[in-house]
């Protein structure tokens, strides 16, 4: 399936002012404050301090396109960068749900080694069909709270309800004995505060900016080990990257090389912030150990993959594929 339009030249007319200088255009869902604008604005500063005409623009807080609704765009030219849960891509590419499955992911340096294997090679291949390449590569993490108990087990929701942040997630804890209410992660407070969940699962920064710990007895933060790994890297139309020049492209490639390294560090950061601001407040704190996880996943193995691999001929290879990774 491709969403290339043959608008590739327009495109680079467009980005393109004199013989060399270029203007990026970059669009994303979150606020400036957020780390994925900030992963962006580096790779804007390191390329602006390079000085090889070239620029980036960046429109944050869905100013460009919704959340949803960037791939396509990208894909066709009609933007030159985005940063993107590439699980949003999911229907229309299916093996790019794989980048937002329990148990796939152990914690941040897996994450990063997952990033650099056979794996990413052949999502980063089905990516190229579409005209897209990865500037820089991320895994963002969360975590489990209880309003009542810790969740570390499988056997922590049975009966409970749950709010969990994607739908594999949502197969994984129903196959758990959980029941599943579906809502966005700004409506987890109030559903705790009125009775409507029980426990829910999101990721760390939502955590932290919902006030999440103001309605639970105990959080499971991600650690050494933990389920929850969504996978957004900063995307670029190709057809655009290769109408830079030289000293362009080496300068963008650079830049990203340094906003990847800070985003591993700032992932782990927002790990680490969310963990203390719930044990500041009172909050019981609970760790998830690798038995634990190992249960997780075998329950994800007969819910969560038995569905991703339903119509998905090559779906097993690139399962193995990421299972793979040590």
């Amino acid at each position: 399936m491709k969403f290339i339009a043959t608008v590739t030249a327009a495109v680079l007319a467009a980005s393109t002012f004199g013989a060399d200088a270029a203007e990026l255009r970059v669009s994303h869902q979150w606020s400036e404050g957020d780390v994925r604008h900030k992963v962006a604005q580096m790779v804007a500063d390191e390329v602006a301090a390079a000085d090889v005409d070239l620029t980036l623009q960046i429109f944050p807080s869905q100013s460009l396109f919704k959340a949803r609704e960037q791939y396509k765009p990208l894909a066709r030219g009609q933007v030159d960068a985005i940063i993107l849960p590439l699980s949003y891509a999911g229907g229309l590419r299916n093996a790019y749900n794989l980048t937002l499955m329990p148990g796939l992911v152990k914690n941040h340096d897996h994450a990063a080694r997952l990033n650099e294997s056979p794996f990413m090679d052949e999502i980063e291949a089905i990516m190229a069909e579409d005209d897209i390449m990865v500037l820089v590569h991320g895994y963002l993490a969360g975590g489990f709270a209880g309003k009542d108990a810790c969740i570390v087990a499988p056997e922590d929701v049975q009966g409970k309800q749950m709010r969990a942040a994607g739908k594999s997630f949502e197969q994984m804890l129903a196959g758990a004995g959980a029941s599943i209410a579906s809502m966005s992660s700004a409506e987890i407070y109030n559903a705790m505060q009125t009775g409507v969940l029980d426990a829910a699962n999101t990721s760390s920064s939502s955590f932290v900016s919902y006030r999440i710990y103001e309605q639970v007895a105990c959080f499971t933060p991600a650690g050494d080990y933990a389920l929850w790994f969504m996978y957004q890297p900063m995307l670029m139309n190709k057809s655009v990257f290769d109408g830079l020049t030289e000293e362009q492209q080496t300068a963008l490639m650079d830049a990203a090389a340094k906003a990847e390294a800070f985003y591993l560090e700032q992932a782990k950061a927002e790990d680490g912030e969310a963990r203390q601001v719930f044990a500041d407040n009172g909050v019981e704190i609970a760790e998830m150990t690798e038995e634990q996880f190992n249960a997780w996943r075998e329950i994800a193995q007969e819910t969560a993959y038995k569905a991703f691999l339903e119509g998905s001929p090559d779906g097993q290879r690139l399962l193995d594929l990421a299972l793979s990774v040590e």
